[in-house]
């Protein structure tokens, strides 16, 4: 324990009892303990700013892959698309082409019933016609695909 000793107005304390450390050095730890915990505080924000970019630049990676991933579908799908509606033309015009071809053989038909052979050889040559037509187109189709 220290004793206290009066001289004037200020307290002098007896020397038996010594700080760690030197007063001047106490009262100046003070600041820098703060400025030191703020420091460790500002650190510990910035690493935990620089780890919440990492995982945010990381998230925009994700989402740029999911996003190249979509568009690689959605090309893959307007292709097929275009792919069927090409196909589905032929169809319809191959379709065209019998329903023509058939109607003429049934005017054929007709025609050779009722003995009208001039009317008849007048279809049956536009049949063949349509029939090479037909072929041409096919074979320019063909070529294509």
């Amino acid at each position: 324990m220290t004793k206290r000793t009066s001289v004037g107005k200020r307290t002098k304390y007896n020397r038996s009892f010594t700080f760690s450390k030197p007063l001047h050095l106490i009262a100046r730890a003070m600041p820098n303990q703060q400025k030191r915990r703020r420091l460790k505080k500002l650190n510990g924000s910035i690493r935990k700013l620089k780890w919440d970019m990492v995982e945010i630049s990381e998230e925009q990676k994700e989402i740029k892959e999911g996003q190249r991933q979509v568009r690689e579908k959605f090309e893959a799908i307007e292709s097929q698309y275009d792919q069927l509606r090409q196909e589905t033309n032929q169809i319809m015009h191959h379709t065209l082409n019998t329903q023509l071809r058939l109607a003429l053989m049934f005017q054929i038909l007709k025609a050779r019933e009722n003995h009208d052979y001039h009317n008849a050889a007048k279809l049956t040559s536009a049949l063949r016609e349509l029939v090479a037509q037909d072929n041409r187109q096919r074979s320019v189709f063909q070529n294509e695909g």
